[in-house]
């Protein structure tokens, strides 16, 4: 199923933005997940959302400025909304599962471009990806083209898959924070020595000679001030 993105957002009633939104979208920024590629634990969490809520359209969804984008879909292939369209946008209001269990009856909805178009929503239940500092960057949601509701099981079912997909957030970029300082030189704050890919303590300036060749030459004197400027305490 496809939808329109690039349409614009008549009959659409925007949400009011989160009391915290400069924090959230602060927040969503530095998980730096927007416009990645797909992986499998989120594409899992999607599965299961359609799967345990029986419903042919499950996502992961994140909200920034100006859109929702798709972390992970299910039943849609467009990556992203206008945020103006969203029904999530609303739901990150607030902190409970927000189930609309009739769109062409709610007057947030009934004249959404998704509702009166494709992909035909009607039904729309969506869980808030709390992070730990209270802000909320999308949600795990899912949606039918018929009226219904959700049993109790299924919106705990929700609830579960949303702190999972929370806690997968967080995995990531702390695996990313990882990766970024694994990458930083291995420097001997006394001695200033640096540690070699070969795993050998080598002397700051013979690393530098040897390792960052210079497209211009220096003079003694700049080159001096160079190796200070580097060997320099934080």
């Amino acid at each position: 199923m496809t939808l329109a993105t690039n349409d614009p957002a008549l009959g659409a009633h925007p949400a009011a933005l989160p009391a915290n939104e400069a924090a959230r979208l602060e927040t969503l920024r530095l998980c730096r997940i927007l416009d990645t590629e797909a992986e499998g634990a989120f594409d899992d969490i999607v599965q299961l959302a359609a799967t345990i809520c029986d419903t042919p359209i499950a996502l992961i969804s994140l909200v920034d400025e100006s859109r929702q984008w798709f972390k992970a879909k299910v039943g849609l292939e467009a990556p992203q909304t206008p945020r103006d369209m969203a029904f999530c946008s609303h739901a990150i209001l607030g902190n409970d599962v927000m189930v609309v269990g009739d769109a062409t009856k709610d007057p947030r909805f009934c004249d959404n471009p998704l509702v009166t178009g494709d992909p035909g929503i009607r039904f729309y239940a969506g869980a808030p990806i709390l992070m730990d500092n209270g802000t909320a960057l999308g949600t795990v949601c899912v949606i039918d083209r018929k009226p219904r509701e959700l049993s109790l099981m299924q919106r705990s079912a929700l609830r579960l898959l949303r702190q999972t997909a929370a806690h997968l957030v967080e995995l990531r970029r702390a695996r990313q924070d990882l990766d970024a300082v694994s990458k930083l030189l291995p420097l001997c704050s006394w001695c200033r020595s640096v540690k070699t890919q070969r795993g050998e303590w080598v002397d700051l300036h013979q690393y530098v000679s040897q390792s960052m060749p210079v497209t211009h030459s220096m003079c003694p004197d700049c080159q001096q001030r160079e190796m200070s400027a580097i060997s320099a305490p934080a």
